[in-house]
Parts: C-alpha cells; sequence; structure tokens
C-alpha cells in the first residue's frame, strides 16, 4: 500500500514562511526573529551598532575573548565562575575599571584575556543564539565588508545553508522591540556584502538594503538618529564616533562554546 506524508497544517506552513525560506541570505528583528532564524540557518550574524557589536569588535581584535551576557546584576558572578573581568555601564567605569559596553573607551583600556560583556540587546541575542550550537558573527559597521567575505568564504549562503543576518533593535520603557536606525543600517551593510550569495536574499533582506541604498550619509545618519542623540547627549559621543567608522576593520568575532573570539 502507498503511503504518502501527511500535508501541513495551516500553522505548520506559516511558522515555514516565517524562516524566510528559498533565500541564501535572510533578515529579521530582535531575539524573536533570532530564534525563529535560528531554526534553520547555518550561521547567524547579531548587529547592534550602539553599541553590544562593536564593543566586541573594538576588544575581539585587541585580543579579548568577550562572554556575551544578559544585562543584569548577575555579570559579576558570572565573570568571577569563568575567570573573567565583568564590564560595568557607562557610568560605573572608574580609573581602576575602566571595562564597559563603551567602545571608546574598550580603544585604551588595558587588555584582559576574558572580558564579560553584559547588554540587554545584542548580548542577550548573542548569549541566546549561541545555545543553537550555529556560528554566531558580532557584525557591524566597522567589520561589515569583512563579516561578509568571511561568511561566503566558509560557503555559507546557500538554500541549503543560509544565513540570517539579525538586528538588535533598542527597546522601548514597557520592554517591547524598537527597531533601531543604526542596527538596520549595520545589518544592511552586512547584508550588501552578501548581496552575491547564491542562494540571494530574501524580500526581508532586500528592502532592508533598499534603506542602505538610500541614504547618502550613513554615519551622519547613526549620529541624528534617536539612538546616536541619545548617547551624545549623555556625554558618549565618543562612542557614536567609534562606532560610525565604516569598513575599517577586517576582525571577524565568532562566538563559538559561549565565548566571541577572532575566526
Amino acid at each position: 500500500m502507498n503511503r504518502t506524508s501527511p500535508r501541513p497544517t495551516n500553522a505548520e506552513a506559516l511558522a515555514a514562511v516565517y524562516a524566510q525560506p528559498g533565500s541564501g541570505a535572510r533578515f529579521d528583528w530582535g531575539l524573536t526573529g533570532a530564534a525563529e532564524l535560528g531554526r534553520v540557518c547555518a550561521a547567524l550574524v547579531v548587529v547592534d551598532v550602539l553599541s553590544f557589536t562593536t564593543a566586541v569588535e573594538v576588544a575581539v581584535g585587541r585580543g579579548m575573548r568577550v562572554h556575551p551576557f544578559p544585562w543584569g546584576e548577575q555579570a559579576a558572578e558570572y565573570a568571577l565562575r569563568v575567570g573573567a573581568v565583568a564590564a560595568v555601564g557607562r557610568r560605573q567605569m572608574t580609573r581602576e575599571h575602566p571595562w564597559s559596553l563603551s567602545p571608546a573607551a574598550l580603544h585604551t583600556a588595558p587588555v584582559v584575556t576574558d572580558l564579560v560583556l553584559p547588554s540587554p540587546n545584542g548580548s542577550a541575542i548573542s548569549a541566546a543564539a549561541s545555545a543553537t550550537g550555529l556560528p554566531v558573527v558580532a557584525g557591524c559597521l566597522r567589520n561589515a565588508r569583512a563579516v561578509g567575505r568571511w561568511l561566503r568564504r566558509q560557503g555559507y549562503g546557500s538554500t541549503n545553508a543560509p544565513i540570517g543576518v539579525v538586528a538588535a533593535g533598542e527597546r522601548w520603557p514597557d520592554g517591547t522591540l524598537r527597531p533601531s536606525v543604526e542596527d538596520q543600517l549595520g545589518a544592511a551593510s552586512v547584508l550588501d556584502a552578501l548581496s552575491g550569495v547564491p542562494g540571494g536574499l530574501s524580500v526581508e533582506a532586500a528592502m532592508a538594503l533598499a534603506a542602505l541604498a538610500s541614504t547618502p550619509d550613513v554615519p551622519a545618519a547613526v549620529r541624528g538618529c534617536v539612538s546616536g542623540r541619545e548617547l551624545i547627549e549623555d556625554g558618549f559621543a565618543d562612542d557614536v564616533e567609534v562606532a560610525v567608522q565604516v569598513d575599517v576593520s577586517d576582525v571577524v568575532p565568532v562566538l563559538r562554546q559561549g565565548v566571541f573570539s577572532a575566526a
């Protein structure tokens, strides 16, 4: 007797659609988007321009291993367990403890072997994504071209080994996702470097890329967007200036076994 596989339910069909099937490079937002793409992609890129993934690129570029950790008081305890230094909030930095989420501060802070770097967006997404066992790459404006080159050299970008690019976004006061200009442009810069992958771009990825194509001055857009203005007005303009340097780095931080290090 011939047997046929049961037809998928409407819910199953919708779940498959959310993963943007049939494309080699895909795009989504936040923790939920990362979880969705993590089910089907062969590699993930997390983009949090202001400031987690920029800070990771700076720290890894100086030889540090970075442990992502969700924002919270437990970071110091976790750092103690793994023999690392815990980064603190920008305003908690001191001369004796200069490690924080500030990319500008990490440019000059003493190099440590292991740094726990908590944040509520990019770090939380990276820590959750690491549980998939997939390679998770920290992308930003500084290394977007290098990230794209590395992924393509590793053979990612086909429909059988797709890449998921996740813009971290920010948070509204009620905790919901606030899509952000800087992360859309950062993710689009990575997608621009992936635009020739054999599987092509999903519609969502192509629309993100269209936003980049219509932005004549990316650094000015990041400085002038809500997140950029917030940091500048709070006294951290140097962090924005580090973050808006486009394609100045060949460092590709890859998260494996819970730690970002250079590919």
